[in-house]
């Protein structure tokens, strides 16, 4: 190749460099934000992660959780960690918060980050990286996320659902609401194979079950399902529930969707995503590969995740991440 060919490309591959380096920074995220801030960050999350999975399995089901209800609500911004005040409801404490638990594990690897940085790694990073190691425990696929999140100073809990659609709305809503943040269908289809792990409290699924059940559910799975709930209001304090998938419960894999192709999902948009017109395609290859459904899951984990994040100087980098610094 010639000397000026040489020099051209050489130059050119620069400018793409500080091309992508710029759109970083305009975004406010990129990755290992705490290279030199706090070096030891993702380490740090990642050893806690680690050893909180180790003693708590369930921790990890939480972890995956809690970016679908922080992200997906106007900001990812750790908004659904605060505590109510005297004036303001948590988004903890809604309907469609039910069931979430284990914050308190999050406040553990803030801790352990703010005796090595004090002030310096936000919650919300902590929320998307603990999911994202999380994910990891439960056998789910590595995924690169960028960091640089500051932390939102109120709750969302009176617009919370508008964004966040609940387990009986229609597959039409459920789209629509992910497609406003950039979520396309196979995204949507993949997001919802987090319903391969945890489990799901018989409040969410006795609609399917009393005073008559659900003709499209398996007969086999229905005795399950009654076994587990066999009241037809439970009570919401008690731990009653059924394993979302029975074969591979602790793994974040691709049984979901020949479980719900075989008419055993629990919940209606499970129901739904096997069989409409739109996400059944998308169900059937994922059914067939893994690799597939890593793809797009991760894909899909990537958009929620860096969704409309406080950066800069906006917000704040909470002291704990239950409170807002002004309430601390």
């Amino acid at each position: 190749m010639a000397p000026k060919a040489l020099i051209f490309l050489a130059l050119f591959s620069l400018l793409a460099i500080v091309s992508v380096a710029d759109t970083d920074s305009d975004s406010g995220l990129v990755l290992n934000f705490y290279k030199d801030s706090c070096p030891q960050a993702e380490d740090i999350i990642r050893e806690q992660v680690g050893l909180l999975y180790k003693r708590h399995k369930n921790t990890a089901f939480s972890w995956l959780r809690n970016i679908f209800h922080d992200c997906a609500v106007e900001s990812c911004d750790a908004s659904l960690l605060l505590d109510s005040t005297r004036r303001v409801l948590s988004e903890k404490e809604t309907d469609r918060s039910f069931g979430l638990r284990n914050f308190r594990y999050l406040e553990t690897i803030k801790e352990a980050l703010e005796r090595e940085c004090p002030g310096v790694v936000s919650c919300a990073d902590i929320l998307v990286l603990s999911g994202r190691d999380g994910i990891v425990a439960l056998g789910g696929p590595y995924i690169p996320l960028k960091t640089g999140r500051r932390d939102g100073r109120r709750s969302r809990a009176d617009i919370l659902e508008q964004y966040l659609p609940d387990h009986n709305e229609s597959m039409t809503v459920v789209l629509e609401r992910f497609k406003s943040i950039g979520i396309d269908t196979p995204g949507v289809v993949a997001l919802l194979g987090s319903h391969s792990v945890g489990r799901t409290h018989c409040v969410k699924l006795v609609h399917r079950l009393y005073p008559a059940v659900d003709p499209a559910l398996d007969p086999g799975h229905v005795e399950h399902m009654l076994h587990k709930c066999p009241d037809a209001i439970p009570d919401p304090k008690a731990v009653q529930y059924v394993r979302n998938d029975r074969g591979t419960p602790m793994k974040l894999d691709n049984n979901y969707y020949r479980n719900i192709l075989d008419n055993k999902g629990l919940l209606i948009v499970d129901h739904q995503l096997a069989n409409d017109k739109r996400t059944k395609p998308y169900v059937k290859k994922m059914a067939k590969s893994q690799d597939y459904f890593f793809k797009h899951f991760g894909r899909a984990i990537t958009i929620l995740t860096e969704n409309n994040p406080l950066t800069g100087t906006k917000g704040e980098i909470r002291k704990q991440c239950n409170v807002a610094n002004k309430h601390h």
